[in-house]
């Protein structure tokens, strides 16, 4: 497969969503990604599991080893894999590489240029770093639930796990960085990042709002949290969002719907009042804009220069022309389930356009074992006697 990473070779140890997300922007630009997992006895992924949506978006442009590292044959040839390897990635908890034996440490004394990436739920160190970390937790403890969902309803989590693939971002952009550092001096390093690293940064200027000035922001439902009017607003048959903060925006946006009266009214007439009587100009909005369908909304706010987009379900949100014209759904092939249509790399590249296909859809567990360790120098009856041990499948 071709791409900028092609010749880099990347051992995959992870599981769940966070570890594999930053794998996935790897894979999807041309690294060779074996991934690691544990054979079916010692409660490796299934085949099953393995082919539904969730997985084959993980994992497309991967390939599978079943290896055992808590069997001594199976371990030495993971270290013997590792010497090899360009990049290490895992998403243990903080202590079980140790108790494996594939920790930074140990694969560093056989492989002093391995970039090595983790990530855990809290941090490598420090009062939380043994607790089990997923998505939602982490949701609630960075506060995000906190400032998510209406006014007087309770905290609400995200519809996506954004925590974890927040966190597979950065440690993805880590591990390009590292790369990019060895390059320059032949050093590898331990990258590492957390879900909840991960969210407290991505709160962003919420979350800068506490830091610099001890404000504690609170949910705000579909309004923006400090302007307005910008927010999900009900017309004639469906929901809006409609962002017309500023002065020419609001003035524009006024003319656009044929509200003169809102344009005119005292109340409204600053940016100030406006944020101050935010949830009787919404009501206003609402009355103004109730015989206009979305489509009629959008064409005529967005060609006044204010921005406006329907609130689209998912099917909307991939079916829409734009998202057609821009091609976010690839096919994969698949042995067995034919073509699968999974979610291409947000990420552009003019020396590298995204190809009309991926390169496959991704492994059932173990399935490339013999022809990646070929590819190492393991074949033959050494293979099969590794697999009677039980080191392989």
């Amino acid at each position: 497969m071709d791409g900028p990473l092609k010749g880099y070779t990347v051992l995959d140890l992870t599981i769940a969503r966070a570890g594999p997300t930053a794998v996935r922007l790897l894979a999807d630009w041309g690294a060779d990604v074996i991934k690691i997992e544990a054979p079916a006895a010692v409660g490796g992924a299934m085949t099953g599991a393995r082919r539904g949506p969730d997985e084959q978006n993980l994992h497309r442009n991967k390939r599978s080893l079943c290896i055992d590292l808590k069997n001594p044959e199976g371990h030495a040839l993971f270290m013997d894999l590792a010497r090899q390897a360009d990049v290490i990635v895992e998403n243990f908890r903080a202590d079980v590489k140790h108790r494996l034996g594939v920790d930074y440490a140990s694969v560093k004394k056989i492989n002093e240029a391995i970039v090595y990436a983790s990530i855990s739920g809290f941090g490598q160190e420090g009062p939380y770093s043994p607790r089990p970390g997923v998505d939602q937790i982490v949701q609630g403890m960075s506060g995000l639930m906190s400032i998510t969902g209406e006014p007087g309803r309770g905290p609400m989590r995200v519809g996506i796990a954004i925590s974890d693939t927040a966190a597979g971002m950065f440690l993805g952009q880590g591990i390009l960085l590292a790369l990019l550092h060895r390059e320059k001096t032949g050093e590898g390093q331990w990258v590492h990042t957390s879900l909840l690293e991960a969210m407290l940064n991505k709160l962003d200027f919420q979350g800068a709002r506490y830091t610099m000035q001890g404000d504690v922001p609170a949910q705000q439902g579909n309004d923006h949290p400090t302007a307005t009017p910008m927010g999900a607003f009900r017309c004639k048959d469906g929901y809006v969002n409609i962002a017309a903060a500023s002065g020419r925006m609001w003035r524009d946006f006024c003319a656009a719907v044929g509200a003169d009266g809102l344009l005119a009214d005292e109340r409204y007439d600053s940016p100030g009042k406006r944020r101050q009587r935010k949830h009787e100009l919404n009501a206003d909005i609402e009355v103004a804009i109730a015989e206009l369908t979305v489509d009629q909304l959008v064409e005529c706010v967005n060609a006044a220069g204010v921005p406006c987009g329907p609130v689209n379900d998912v099917r909307g949100g991939f079916d829409n022309p734009q998202a057609k014209f821009l091609g976010m759904a690839k096919p994969a092939a698949h042995g067995e389930l034919g073509d699968l249509n999974l979610i291409r790399s947000p990420i552009n590249l003019s020396r590298f356009p995204h190809p009309e296909r991926f390169d496959h859809a991704a492994p059932d567990p173990g399935q490339d074992s013999d022809a990646i360790l070929a590819g190492f120098g393991v074949a033959g009856e050494r293979t099969e006697e590794l697999r009677s041990h039980g080191a392989i499948q």
